[in-house]
């Protein structure tokens, strides 16, 4: 299913190439073969003469900490979103304590060598809404073959100069793709709208996700001395989320051990239960079965 697309990519390029839309001069100019690495820019360069420039490894950790909070907020989105495609609740196996885990550990690994932080693209969401194939070992694949091509800056400047129009129209595509997953689960988990406290959250995530990109300064700047942090409209929408829906009160919602239902979301509604209450009644439960069971025992 996705050979038309892709085919709709290679054949918008050469039309974008043959009316001469495109600059090659990059592709001209990059090498055959190059290391992905600044070591200017690496945290070994830090060390000078057998000393560390503090000022910028502490400017360097408060630049990166904010925007891996960022990712790590759009990991939690697309790992529910797959979860979702799929049909499988990744959230509870693997676990999201362990793909969290592995994120973290790969963007602490990134930033030894100047990297920025990792994220989860949400458009890897959309191709596999397309093609259908969720076999681990195709992502396993692809990944090798982004790294033996990282290698190669003659390729880069290849994607460099892809036509704007050419990126625009598989955006189209894919993104639709996210929105229809992300609506799929909404009415799957039977989201309650005519609750002011839902209409609230749902309406701040939409305007502040699109909206900001859209904003004067196209995302939230944040000065922090000489350096200043943007954070853009998906990573500001789901901060406000997630913000909104710990604080605001009425949450009617609490996970439990069953099967997960065709979205992965292991989601027990109860109407009219604020999550403390049904927690307190757990708790409860189980204190009368421990209590029957010492009394059993004497």
């Amino acid at each position: 299913k996705i050979i038309p697309i892709l085919l709709g990519v290679i054949g918008s390029y050469l039309v974008a190439a043959v009316a001469g839309a495109i600059d090659f001069s990059p592709v001209s100019e990059a090498a055959w073969f190059g290391l992905p690495l600044n070591y200017s820019r690496t945290v070994f360069s830090l060390f000078t003469d057998g000393t560390m420039n503090t000022s910028l490894l502490i400017t360097s950790v408060i630049t990166i900490v904010p925007i891996a909070f960022a990712t790590m907020m759009e990991h939690i989105g697309d790992i529910s979103a797959i979860s979702s495609t799929v049909g499988e609740n990744f959230i509870k196996e693997p676990g999201l304590h362990r793909t969290l885990t592995g994120d973290g550990l790969a963007t602490a690994l990134a930033s030894l060598f100047g990297a920025p932080a990792n994220t989860t693209y949400g458009e890897n969401t959309g191709v596999l809404t397309l093609t259908k194939v969720y076999d681990p070992m195709v992502i396993r694949l692809a990944a090798c073959i982004a790294i033996i091509l990282s290698f190669c800056p003659k390729f880069a400047a290849l994607i460099e100069v892809m036509p704007a129009a050419t990126v625009g129209g598989i955006s189209l595509v894919l993104y639709g793709m996210i929105s229809a997953v992300g609506i799929r689960n909404i009415v799957e988990t039977k989201v309650d709208f005519s609750k002011t406290r839902n209409v609230i959250i749902a309406a701040l995530i939409m305007v502040l996700a699109i909206g900001v990109n859209y904003s004067s300064a196209g995302a939230i700047i944040i000065p922090l001395g000489a350096i200043t942090i943007n954070f853009s409209g998906i990573a500001t929408g789901s901060l406000v989320g997630i913000i909104l829906n710990a604080i605001l009160p009425g949450k009617d919602y609490a996970f439990k051990d069953s099967e997960p239902n065709a979205t992965g979301v292991d989601l027990e509604i109860a109407q009219g239960e604020s999550l403390v209450w049904q927690l307190a009644k757990k708790a409860g439960a189980k204190n009368m079965v421990e209590d029957g069971s010492e009394k059993s025992k004497n």
